[in-house]
């Protein structure tokens, strides 16, 4: 249990690391586009790769898919809430595509930190790739959340107080999933990758995307491909 909520908290710790960066210097718009499109790279490698795949090696299809659905409806209906709240509380900044990231970044750390959970508990060794994947894409993801919010109003130490949470919520999910790796059947961890790979692609379209290419122009999409190749290339290890 100790190992698994020490990998957890490592792999968390980016988000707040990403946040921390947003606040030690100015980033120019092109810097923080080109940042979204490497995590987003890197995080489309990490769906295909360490969520999709894995969820079809443990369970069936029908498993991936009814987690993907609910994924992507949670992501769905949860940012929609935090736009209509936005726009009801005039003054209290949004941090538009900020809070999205922030969202997206809880939906689907949950999920994929107590897969890491589960699989510690089974007697397998660390996945290095899914690590790796979830620390390189949460690092830019805490950066372009960290920016948006701060341009909107608001306050730092309510910004940092969010992600510490957000990344307090993902590490004890590790805990979780080891506590009930024993009762959890190969369908069941199917739909939890499913349903992170869900949240991960409506916010990468809804949010993260659009943002990156506004910023970074033209060459956001080769970024992108860095991104993916990068963490690719992790997955091998």
């Amino acid at each position: 249990m100790g190992a698994a909520l020490g990998w957890g908290a490592l792999a968390a710790s980016s988000l707040v690391i990403g946040v921390g960066l947003a606040f030690v210097r100015s980033w120019s718009p092109v810097l923080i586009g080109l940042i979204l499109a490497f995590g987003a790279g890197a995080l489309i490698s990490a769906v295909s790769l360490e969520l999709a795949e894995e969820g079809l090696r443990l369970g069936s299809g029908a498993a991936v898919g009814a987690g993907l659905a609910l994924g992507a409806l949670t992501y769905f209906t949860a940012d929609g809430a935090l736009a209509r709240r936005d726009k009801t509380a005039p003054g209290k900044g949004g941090g538009g595509s900020g809070t999205s990231l922030a969202l997206g970044s809880f939906l689907d750390g949950v999920p994929e930190q107590a897969v890491l959970g589960i699989g510690l508990a089974g007697g397998e060794p660390v996945s290095v790739a899914l690590l790796v994947a979830i620390f390189v894409s949460n690092l830019p993801e805490g950066i372009g959340a960290g920016i948006d919010m701060q341009a909107a109003g608001i306050a730092r130490g309510r910004i940092l107080r969010l992600f510490l949470v957000v990344a307090l919520v993902c590490t004890l999910s590790s805990g979780v999933g080891y506590a009930i790796a024993d009762s959890v059947s190969g369908d069941f961890h199917a739909a939890i990758d499913g349903f992170a790979a869900g949240a991960l692609l409506v916010m990468l379209i809804d949010s993260m995307i659009p943002e990156a290419r506004e910023k970074g122009a033209r060459r956001a999409g080769l970024v992108a491909v860095v991104g993916f190749a990068v963490a690719t290339a992790l997955s091998s290890l």
